[in-house]
């Protein structure tokens, strides 16, 4: 199945072609959230550069949140407009589990994936890895930071991955002292995405142009100024 993931969500925007699970190609974007201008163009790009045709995909994968308000809004309308063309399905994937998916190669870990959501919050959640599968330990939602880590369990040592790390960095050792790891993985996540997607699309459930909705944890500026 030949796959087209994006997330536009943060700073770091990344579009890949994946085949099933497998890496094709992949074009990342670290140029703050001017997204709406680059997005399409990369996307031709990567598909010329693999001498694909958008009529070629056969399924795609969005980012759909948490993340910046304006950047899920250019993924969500660049992609369902592409799918709509196409007729290809959508993965809705989660960019906190794509962030906690970059450490799965080990199992019997805890893995928390931040997102630095402004505003002294952070986006976060609590995965545990063990062999292929992952489990929630704490839903993925808007926190502030202490009431997030006072969730986590105590006695474990726990991975921290995301641009929500390094604001918050002093809060987690004041916590978790020796047990808390820090990850250096690239904050591109579109091969990550691509590979959940996968995984939602070979079960047939992927949605509808039409049927995919945003990943908000928060109210928009708008919505916050007039209630």
């Amino acid at each position: 199945m030949l796959i087209l993931a994006v997330d536009t969500n943060t700073p770091a925007a990344s579009i890949a072609l994946l085949e099933d699970a497998r890496l094709l190609a992949e074009a990342n974007l670290d140029a703050g959230l001017t997204h709406s201008e680059k997005l399409l163009p990369a996307v031709d790009f990567l598909l010329r550069s693999m001498g694909i045709e958008i009529r070629d995909l056969e399924g795609m994968a969005l980012a759909v949140g948490p993340g910046s308000f304006t950047g899920i809004r250019i993924g969500m309308s660049t992609v369902k407009a592409l799918a709509h063309a196409t007729g290809c399905r959508i993965a809705p994937v989660s960019t906190l589990e794509a962030l906690a998916c970059k450490l799965s190669s080990s199992s019997n870990r805890l893995i928390c994936p931040l997102m630095d959501a402004k505003k002294g919050e952070v986006y976060g959640a609590l995965y545990e890895q063990r062999e292929s599968n992952r489990k929630v330990l704490v839903p993925q939602n808007l926190y502030a930071p202490d009431d997030l880590f006072s969730r986590f369990p105590s006695g474990r040592v726990i991975s921290f991955v995301g641009s929500g790390v390094s604001p918050f960095r002093k809060n987690i050792l004041d916590r978790f002292r020796t047990q808390a790891r820090f990850s250096s993985r690239s904050p591109f996540t579109a091969r990550e995405i691509g590979m959940l997607g996968f995984e939602i699309l070979k079960d047939n459930r992927g949605l509808e142009f039409r049927d995919v909705r945003p990943l908000y944890f928060r109210k928009s500026q708008a919505e916050e100024n007039h209630p």
